[in-house]
């Protein structure tokens, strides 16, 4: 537990180099919880009896919870200081990482999943603000993002690789528990070398809107869950269509609030009169549904298809890890002279050709010859794209605004992840009946519907490319 002397301790000499590993390792353990599980779920249903319909929560039970609470938590961050909130998200995590990892049933490993989804968002937004307003100077901003970024992108990467090894040689409950020991290391170099952080305007009485809170948590929620439930139950059906229209009545209600009712708004709308932050937001709609997509569908093909093991699947992402950080680090370099618009359209390419590339891999693919240079594509560019983006998200904002700017980068890459990856999965279901109904073996089948979500996600990053083309030219502010 943390207590209040911790969060309110004096500040600490800055160590930049400190800070800037406490918040990468913050936002790698967020984006690595996501696709962890992914190898491990064979385990996890037969261990605590998870149903075929049920088993969908132990993506949607993390996805929920922190897509919704993700605004919230980048408000607080601005009213009460980024260090404060990293502490405290990083104990919320925690604690909820043991909840999963000893879970004797279905339903205690939902409600660990649940708070760690909670956490994380507080983590996500925390972590991105706390580097933004310690790296200022926009040459070592440039390189603390680009780090920050490779460690965002290269998470889900990272997750299969590592959940391949922990479900091979220790357990499945170590996915989980893993994080206690990590999110430990991670407050003892944040409480040493993270300076507390401004608190915003508390001290003048500002408080958080509840209307506004309320409607945007509660909406995203809704949002999500029938955009991610939909193929389950039917996107026809009464559950859906009520959460959808729920989901939407509630966003609408947030922005009334916000523009004509609160006195004090939880998110100024005004941000986005910025270009860079509503066109970097844009591309991220589009960037977040091509992560979990790829990650999930290259899961499904290497293991279901290609009958790779756990770890031999997580071995395999390994190039992609790698070239990740390559890209993250030639952006590091690059970025600062050319600024983010031209890194992200430069990113976009590599991993739609990739994509493209790798929607023709079938049932007899060779590692080598068929699918290692398509993931190298996607990471290089992912690597790329990653980085620029969040330093458009945040160029131009007031340090006071920055776990806003983070807040709201954050949902957008969940809303796309949540969207993306139920219209990727309903295109590929069709596909694949189709392609069996034809009489062909199920292997074929499958690889065929993979192969049609590789590419309608292709098509949909190239669509992005408008919106990063609407970034502001220049090197970053």
């Amino acid at each position: 537990m943390i207590d209040q002397v911790a969060l309110d301790a004096p500040a600490q000499p800055r160590r930049a180099g400190f800070v800037l590993a406490v918040c990468c390792l913050a936002q790698l353990t967020v984006i690595l919880d996501a696709s962890i599980v992914n190898v491990a779920i064979p385990s996890i249903q037969n261990a605590l009896h998870f149903t075929s319909g049920s088993l969908t929560w132990v993506y949607d039970g993390y996805l929920i919870p922190f897509a919704g609470f993700l605004l919230l938590a980048g408000r607080m961050v601005d009213l009460f200081g980024g260090r404060r909130l990293l502490l405290i998200g990083l104990a919320v995590f925690t604690a909820f990482s043991l909840v999963g990892g000893i879970a004797a049933n279905a339903a205690t490993l939902v409600l660990g999943r649940a708070g760690q989804g909670f956490g994380g968002a507080i983590m996500a937004s925390a972590s991105l603000a706390v580097l933004s307003s310690t790296f200022t100077e926009p040459l070592e901003r440039a390189k603390a993002l680009a780090l920050w970024g490779a460690a965002s992108g290269s998470g889900g990467a990272i997750g299969v690789l590592s959940g391949g090894a922990i479900v091979e040689w220790l357990s499945w409950r170590w996915v989980f528990l893993i994080n206690v020991p990590l999110c430990l290391l991670i407050v003892g170099m944040a409480v040493s070398s993270v300076a507390p952080t401004p608190r915003g305007d508390t001290r003048k009485g500002a408080k958080l809107d509840v209307l506004g809170s309320v409607s945007v948590t509660l909406g995203i929620a809704a949002l999500v869950y029938g955009l991610a439930e939909g193929q389950r139950y039917g996107w026809g059906s009464a559950r859906i269509v009520g959460s959808l229209t729920i989901g939407v009545v509630l966003l609408a209600v947030f922005v009334l609030d916000q523009a004509k009712l609160a006195k004090q708004p939880l998110m100024e709308l005004s941000l986005f009169r910025n270009r860079s932050v509503w066109a970097a937001n844009v591309t991220m709609l589009a960037f977040g549904a091509a992560l979990p997509t790829t990650f999930y569908f290259l899961t499904l093909l290497y293991q279901s298809v290609l009958h790779y093991s756990a770890m031999r699947t997580g071995l395999v992402f390994l190039p992609l890890t790698v070239f990740a950080f390559i890209g993250a680090a030639a952006s590091s370099v690059v970025g600062p002279k050319t600024g983010p618009r031209p890194m992200m359209l430069v990113g976009l390419l590599p991993m739609i050709a990739g994509l493209v590339w790798q929607s023709a891999a079938n049932e007899h693919a060779s590692y080598v010859a068929d699918l290692m240079g398509p993931s190298l594509l996607f990471g290089l560019g992912l690597g790329i794209v990653v980085t620029s983006v969040a330093g458009a998200a945040t160029a131009g904002v007031p340090e006071d605004k920055q776990g806003l700017a983070s807040g709201v980068l954050n949902t957008s890459q969940s809303l796309g992840g949540a969207a993306g990856l139920a219209v990727m999965v309903a295109l590929a279901q069709v596909r694949t009946a189709d392609v069996a109904g034809d009489g062909a073996p199920d292997a074929h089948a499958f690889a065929s519907g993979y192969g049609v979500a590789f590419l309608a996600t292709a098509v949909l990053l190239a669509l992005s490319l408008a919106a990063a083309a609407a970034v502001p030219r220049g090197p970053q502010q």
